[in-house]
């Protein structure tokens, strides 16, 4: 009777391990297993239990988003809230054992009405870069005023007033147009400007637009600053109101968890 062979020697074991690892790694990589959203702030409590109808209500009362999901219930993401990648590239670090490259992702988000988000993220892998820039972006979605060039005939098509925004040596100023004048713009504001809804302005661009993480925070920047003036049509008396987390306050004291340490 002869004894077991010791797998085939011991280099082929070694190998075998190795292969074996491998096929684990490999399993599943890429893959985000979706889960059901379980809010965690109160903001999120009220938004899953349908208690705040618009998104407006959030900017209103200027209360923190935490969670991306959040966004999703109120602009669904895959059909008309929009992403693009504006671009992607590689960052270095240097260390004793050498330079780290890590991968950095500038996302655009939008819905083509008046909201518009901005997300910039680093990570080892690009994929994942990606995926974090647009949770960021979700998270910092602005409302964007529109308005009229001159008569206020149809719907707002262009900026109520010019506005500047700033960022590095980059600086992009923002010019109502006439209806019908299109988006006098570069790519990288023009496709931020299409995202936010605006259908017509004029952009005057100052500084090293050549680094686009500058340009696209200075322009995104500028659409920020659109609410931030108070025209005369805004001069009506403000009507106080009880923001969500008070109006919903029994809610929310009736499904806190008490935590024993």
């Amino acid at each position: 009777m002869s004894a077991p062979a010791p797998a085939a020697g011991r280099g082929f074991g070694r190998g075998g391990r190795g292969r074996g690892r491998g096929a684990r790694g490999r399993g599943g990589r890429g893959k985000v297993e979706e889960k059901e959203w379980a809010p965690v702030t109160k903001l999120g409590r009220l938004v899953k239990e349908n208690k705040l109808k618009k998104l407006e209500e959030i900017f209103m009362f200027s209360l923190p988003v935490k969670e991306y999901q959040i966004l999703d219930q109120f602009i669904p993401s895959p059909g008309k809230l929009k992403d693009e990648v504006m671009k992607i590239t590689p960052v270095q670090k240097q260390t004793r054992a050498g330079q780290r490259t890590r991968f950095k992702a500038f996302v655009v988000v939008g819905d083509g009405d008046g909201h518009v988000g901005l997300g910039v993220k680093c990570s080892k892998e690009v994929a994942t870069a990606i995926r974090s820039a647009i949770q960021l972006a979700k998270l910092s979605i602005i409302p964007v005023r529109r308005g009229y060039w001159g008569n206020k005939i149809g719907d707002p098509h262009t900026v109520p007033c010019k506005v500047t925004g700033k960022c590095g040596s980059v600086s992009v100023r923002l010019i109502p147009a006439p209806r019908g004048a299109g988006i006098v713009a570069a790519p990288v504001p023009k496709k931020l400007l299409q995202f936010a809804g605006v259908e017509d302005v004029f952009t005057q661009c100052i500084g090293s637009t050549r680094t686009l993480g500058n340009f696209v925070k200075a322009t995104f920047e500028a659409l920020g600053k659109t609410y931030g003036f108070l025209t005369p049509d805004l001069w009506e008396p403000t009507h106080f109101v009880k923001d969500p987390y008070q109006e919903h306050t029994d809610f929310l004291n009736a499904g806190a968890k008490t935590v024993k340490l």
